[in-house]
């Protein structure tokens, strides 16, 4: 009988997948229009780019030149420069990193991430893939109600002509 308990949990235990392993298996499985090798990117980005966009890494609250942008105009992907937000979207949510209530639809994709232990919304760049930050439901709710909580070394600003 012991044997057979013990027989049934050594199943159970290697049959298991966790979280971490199921968000890999989808990573490797997404495709994207604008697709580059490791040593590509490494090339094409700073190191902070590179850690946020390519790493999924977050930047230092407060750090952001953009953070107090105030300025008409675009914010794209840093990695591929796809549409990513428009200024009029952007609010101070006193977090430390440029936020916005809403995206540009289409340009910015949602997947589940773990990675401080809960569910969290993150947010991609439909393009490239690249890392931007997490969504959140705590935004204005005169508007969307959502806190587009985003890295500023992932975006560039175009200012409107």
């Amino acid at each position: 009988m012991v044997k057979n308990i013990l027989f049934v949990l050594s199943l159970i235990l290697i049959s298991c997948q966790g979280i971490s392993q199921k968000t890999k298996e989808k990573e490797n499985k997404d495709e994207y229009k604008i697709s580059k090798t490791d040593k590509e990117w490494r090339a094409e980005l700073t190191d902070m780019q590179y850690y946020i966009l390519r790493k999924a890494g977050t930047e230092t609250a407060g750090s952001s030149e953009l953070l107090d942008n105030k300025k008409e105009g675009t914010y794209v992907c840093a990695a591929c420069e796809t549409p990513l937000f428009k200024s009029s979207y952007k609010y101070d949510s006193g977090s430390g990193w440029p936020s916005f209530d809403r995206e540009i639809k289409g340009n910015v994709a949602f997947d589940v991430d773990y990675k401080i232990g809960y569910e969290r919304t993150e947010e991609h760049c439909a393009t490239c893939g690249g890392h931007l930050g997490h969504v959140f439901n705590d935004g204005p709710h005169k508007t969307t109600g959502k806190r587009h909580c985003i890295n500023g070394a992932a975006l560039k600003f175009i200012p409107s002509e």
